[in-house]
């Protein structure tokens, strides 16, 4: 391990408690491997079981769920890691792999901070801490890795301790480190929202990249390689896996993506937008008309159009809204529902897309320090993961069936809350009012933060009924909190 040059350092296989990353006696594994038995084991791993990913988990038993989506986000992030140490890392850096097993713990691991009810509860716990360090769903990751969780850890003459969180090795938690940005202590009521790690783990994240790549000026960014691959395989994930429940799910079909883009002038200004800003960080050229992006629909979905509809796109670099034998021939398309009713054609769709956008990537080497090298894919690829991504959250996500849902989570966060912190810790359990009390008698920023955690690791059904309980007739003595 330590003649890899992507993992060389003796020092980032250290632990948070500073044990060593794995025991003469664990002969057989790795730290990376204990890391992700620690991580499978965590109660917050399976927590995520009961977390929403697109669709609530009670209307049907086919959706994906928080935890079913990051094992999917793990296998295309293993399969990634896999051909690249076939076709490109060996060459790039000496013969180095990139270790799988590290690249599927930074997948498996990287929602756990998702609180319940999905994005709304992102903002509203958010909305709640902004003058206490903020909350997202990121920084809440690393935080539940190096603090949340317990773990009794024996540090050589100290005795056994649980403040280290599950004690993973600092090159784990790099992994996880997505956004390299400290989020404001305090943020005013129109600030934006702000995506990093929280103040709290300040000190952690500046000894993570002492570790992981000494030497680093300190203003140079910071992802290792295998962030960079759970990154591009949650897109991955997303823009395929999400778009199939969505087609299960009736909300959309190939010709009404089409027929969207086509025709409505808002869905067409937003994907254009966030499609054109992560081509331009990453390939540095923009989508040069809609036109470009209805021919995602036809090459993803394999839908003909007539010759006159392309001599239009081939022309045209502006919206086609006046376009009338455009709508007219996307509107009769809209009868056509094949993706929406046959299962078999959805999964032969997913896996060949899966398949060639793994294919897609690319390493993008740094000779200086390998392990923060990074990865692409070539432009069309991301183009298609990107309007489809966009798509689906405008056409889904933002539709007024999902508003309502994810309206009522997060109110029922915010309530949820408010009457915790204001109840002074007599309403947690037992082993969190003890830990209420610690933060309390540090300060008000410590006790905000310690029932923020306590609401983030709740899954959707708990918050609903602790709500229930407290407000309404799920009241019971004899249930434990």
């Amino acid at each position: 391990m330590v003649e890899n040059p992507l993992y060389a350092g003796i020092d980032q296989l250290a632990r948070c408690s500073g044990s060593p990353g794995i025991r003469e006696d664990e002969e057989g594994r790795d730290a990376f491997q204990k890391d992700y038995a620690r991580l499978l084991h965590a109660p917050a791993f399976r927590r995520l079981q009961g977390k929403t990913q697109l669709f609530p988990g009670a209307e049907s038993d086919f959706f994906r769920n928080r935890l079913t989506h990051s094992l999917e986000v793990a296998q295309i992030a293993a399969g990634i890691a896999g051909r690249l140490n076939v076709a490109a890392v060996p060459e790039a850096f000496a013969g180095a792999t990139i270790n799988t097993k590290l690249v599927e713990f930074a997948a498996l691991a990287h929602d756990l901070g998702h609180p319940p009810f999905g994005h709304n509860g992102e903002h509203a716990l958010d909305d709640l801490m902004r003058e206490h360090g903020g909350f997202e769903g990121n920084a809440q990751t690393l935080r539940i890795l190096a603090a949340v969780e317990r773990k009794l850890v024996r540090v050589q003459g100290e005795g056994t301790v649980s403040s280290h969180g599950l004690d993973l090795t600092h090159r784990s938690l790099a992994a996880v480190l997505k956004y390299d940005r400290l989020i404001p202590a305090v943020r005013g009521p129109d600030d934006d929202f702000e995506k990093g790690y929280y103040g709290t783990e300040a000190k952690l994240v500046t000894e993570i990249k002492k570790r992981v790549a000494p030497g680093l000026a300190e203003d140079a960014s910071f992802k290792t390689i295998e962030c960079a691959i759970m990154d591009i395989a949650d897109d991955i994930a997303y823009s395929t896996y999400d778009l199939e429940d969505s087609l299960h799910a009736g909300f959309v079909s190939p010709l009404s993506l089409a027929n969207s883009l086509a025709n409505d002038a808002v869905v067409q200004a937003e994907v254009l937008r966030k499609t054109n800003k992560a081509l331009k960080e990453a390939t540095h050229v923009e989508v040069i008309s809609v036109g470009e992006l209805l021919g995602v629909i036809v090459e993803v979905f394999g839908i003909e159009l007539p010759p006159t509809v392309i001599e239009v796109l081939a022309r045209e670099e502006k919206a086609f809204v006046d376009h009338e034998p455009l709508k007219a021939n996307l509107e009769g398309w809209m009868r056509d529902q094949a993706l929406t009713t046959n299962p078999l054609l959805r999964t032969q769709l997913t896996a060949e897309r899966v398949g060639r956008l793994i294919g897609a990537v690319e390493l993008v080497p740094n000779k200086t320090f390998p392990q923060l090298s990074s990865v692409t894919m070539n432009r069309q690829a991301m183009l298609q993961v990107e309007v489809l991504k966009h798509l689906n959250y405008e056409l889904v996500i933002r539709s007024p069936r999902l508003a309502v849902v994810e309206h009522r989570g997060r109110d029922l966060v915010t309530t949820l809350f408010r009457t915790l912190l204001e109840s002074r810790g007599a309403l947690l359990p037992d082993d969190w009012r003890m830990r209420y009390t610690e933060a309390a008698a540090i300060g008000i920023t410590e006790a905000n933060r310690l029932v923020c955690d306590y609401v983030a690791c709740m899954t959707d059904r708990y918050a609903a009924e602790l709500h229930a309980r407290l407000f309404g007739d799920g009241a019971s003595i004899f249930k434990p909190l």
